[in-house]
């Protein structure tokens, strides 16, 4: 059985850009982005099918991304390159400033061809601390962070029932996970989802 990988790559050392959407490996919904390295990686070793950082610089169909640890990425979308920035999104959102995570394949030229992309992707426990209508005070590991209510987008997940637009039953005191957008060189974060245990 052919992967998606593979036909990523046959698709662009081939010239081809059609790329099927359907993957063999595995999700690539936003929980996707904080996944183990790829099981052909060895243990401690740097995946070299993905990158991270903040975006320096938009052209044509490349991201030119400096990562936490200093080192250039360029990062290239092709047809079929799932794109996330609170929910499933287009190119054109990519802006310079913007974080992100990306997973792919390293071409020979050192290009990640992407599979996909997470802008400004943040995955975060904590307590809240206030609550309103509109916003969560999280407390996450003693650093104060706004999460926003983003309506019609961003829903809770009450244990194990189905998604929720309704966050009223979240209380104060209560542990939870919210996934969401950063808001680029802020405490802020847009809510996609919030986890409650109770």
């Amino acid at each position: 059985m052919t992967s998606r990988r593979q036909l990523l790559k046959s698709a662009l050392l081939g010239g081809g850009a059609g790329v099927v959407a359907a993957t063999a490996l595995g999700s690539l919904g936003p929980e996707a982005a904080f996944g183990a390295a790829a099981p052909d990686v060895e243990p401690g070793a740097p995946d070299p099918n993905f990158a991270e950082g903040r975006i320096r610089s938009v052209k044509e169909d490349t991201l030119l991304v400096l990562g936490s640890n200093m080192v250039f990425h360029r990062i290239r979308i092709v047809d079929g390159t799932s794109l996330w920035k609170l929910g499933p999104t287009t190119f054109d959102q990519a802006r310079p400033g913007d974080g992100l995570y990306a997973r792919g394949v390293r071409m020979p030229d050192g290009v990640l061809a992407a599979e996909a992309v997470w802008l400004n992707i943040v995955n975060i426990k904590g307590h809240v601390r206030n609550i309103t209508a509109e916003r969560i005070h999280l407390d996450h590991k003693g650093q104060q962070v706004l999460c926003h209510r983003v309506p019609g987008r961003s829903v809770a997940i009450y244990s194990d029932a189905p998604p929720s637009g309704d966050l009223s039953l979240l209380r104060v005191g209560q542990h939870v996970q919210v996934m969401g957008a950063w808001r680029p060189d802020t405490n802020e974060v847009d809510i996609a989802t919030v986890f409650s245990a109770h």
